[in-house]
């Protein structure tokens, strides 16, 4: 016995047929008519010949009275077919199907209920569906499969969509403010890099066969900004995505989009109040005030943030000053009494980082600015002048979530190159993440970069935040999903 849903496929396909055999096209290329927004046509009032097209959501049969209700981006519209005053093939209407798109002509009116419509006169079939939409039969209520069939998510969820709109109205903002408030300039770098660098990550490898060429997915494009800033620009960022082959969950997808910027002459300070006018700008002007909520509380994004340093949360939190523990086995019995894995490749230092991450930022709800962070964590950054063993750097939280990781930028090439020769003893003892030492990157640096330095929020997580998800598959179109059957 066929199921369901391939029984309403075969009535629609035998229903193309016909179309068909009666010289019908059902898939057309073009409309007939110029098309009317359905909002603007609601807007205009009665008494107006129109045309809208669009896609239909409803069908109501009465004896020889037939209701639609069409759906385009701008809005819904009744539509009423009364078979003694259409002129043509009142049968044409009578097999159109929930989920068709159609073009209708004819004046506005309202209808016995008072309800805004438009009686229709003129008809042309723009496309037959062959497969109903899923409120038809099952409804779409499965998260994965709404993740992995995100047309139908957004054809049949009103609020998913919203979110996708606020979304890019959020990207919108993050460029005005850099463009047109700091003069900053969009810039595109490589995807395809020969050599993956700037952060702590594995990458996705391929292979160029008509170079006989291994590449790597971008894991930053931070060292290629540099580059720039090397050869002249002194402001630039670009919007892009980044991609690292790591573990998956409510904050991690493979694939996802960041906000990377240089800026010559500024230092992690300067950047910490761009980070704060920034977002105040963008959740202004993106939801008309500072103030959004979250998970049922209220975030506030207007300055000044919270700016705490990491050691003095480390203490509050563990009861042990950051400082004191400089061993691997003092560092080891302080991971096991705050129960936090560890790996046995790690320094002392990034021990205890992995113990702040995992015991010292739940706390951290409304905006917060953590800075100086260990210096064996970011071989790219500026050691501080008082203290080497920490770098000029600061974690945007919020919502006890990290949303961005920021420094002054190292821009002397040997201590790079002793920072990276470190890296890879950290990779030869088992850190699959360490850093590569980047020869073509250090020799642009030994032509001279001016003191810099740039913020790297990741875009997702802040929407995420933004409009009220918790989950990264929420706001990315196409999240990255195991193949069905795997």
């Amino acid at each position: 016995m066929a199921e369901p849903i391939e029984e309403l496929k075969a009535e629609r396909l035998k229903k193309i047929n016909d179309l068909r055999g009666k010289g019908i096209n059902p898939f057309p290329a073009r409309l007939q008519v110029v098309r009317h927004e359905i909002k603007t046509v609601i807007a205009d009032g009665i008494g107006k010949t129109v045309n809208v097209a669009g896609r239909i959501r409803a069908k109501r049969a009465f004896g020889k009275l037939i209701f639609l209700v069409l759906e385009d981006e701008s809005g819904r519209v009744q539509l009423i077919f009364k078979e003694d005053g259409y002129t043509e093939d009142f049968k044409l209407v009578e097999s159109l199907d929930v989920g068709d798109f159609i073009s209708v002509g004819g004046q506005t009116a309202l209808s016995k209920t008072e309800e805004f419509s438009v009686m229709a006169e003129k008809l042309q079939l723009l496309t037959k569906s062959t497969r109903p939409l899923p409120s038809e039969y099952y409804g779409l209520n499965d998260v994965e499969e709404r993740s992995r069939k995100r047309y139908l998510d957004l054809l049949m969820n009103g609020e998913s969509k919203k979110v996708f709109e606020q979304r890019s109205k959020i990207v919108y903002f993050i460029r005005k403010f850099l463009i047109e408030e700091r003069g900053y300039t969009e810039v595109e770098c490589p995807v395809l890099q020969p050599l993956h660098g700037g952060t702590r990550a594995r990458p996705f490898k391929t292979h160029h066969n008509s170079l006989d060429m291994e590449l790597s997915l971008r894991i930053s494009n931070e060292l290629y900004l540099k580059r720039l800033i090397v050869g002249g620009f002194e402001k630039v960022f670009e919007i892009g995505h980044t991609f690292r082959n790591e573990g998956m969950d409510r904050n991690h997808n493979p694939e996802f989009t960041m906000l990377e910027t240089m800026h010559a002459y500024a230092d992690y300070l300067y950047n910490m109040d761009l980070i704060e006018e920034m977002f105040e700008f963008v959740v202004q002007n993106t939801f008309g005030t500072t103030e959004i909520e979250y998970q049922g509380t209220t975030l506030s994004f207007k300055r000044p943030w919270a700016r705490v340093s990491l050691t003095e949360l480390f203490e509050k939190h563990t009861g042990v000053k950051f400082h004191e523990i400089e061993t691997m086995d003092s560092a080891f019995e302080l991971a096991k009494k705050m129960n936090v894995s560890v790996q046995d490749f790690m320094s002392p230092s990034e021990m205890l980082l992995e113990i702040f991450e995992k015991v010292c930022i739940t706390e951290l709800v409304q905006p917060t600015l953590v800075y100086d962070y260990p210096a064996d964590f970011y071989p790219l950054a500026k050691r501080k002048v008082e203290n080497s063993k920490l770098v000029e750097s600061f974690d945007i939280y919020v919502a006890g979530m990290e949303m961005g990781t920021n420094w002054s930028e190292q821009n002397d090439p040997e201590a790079l190159r002793v920072a990276w020769l470190a890296e890879k003893e950290k990779l030869e003892a088992g850190n699959e993440e360490a850093q590569l030492l980047d020869e073509d990157f250090l020799e642009a640096m030994e032509y001279g970069m001016p003191p810099t330095s740039g913020i790297g929020p990741g875009i997702d997580r802040w929407v995420m935040i933004l409009t009220n998800q918790t989950h990264l598959r929420d706001v990315i179109l196409f999240p990255t999903m195991k193949s069905q059957g795997h």
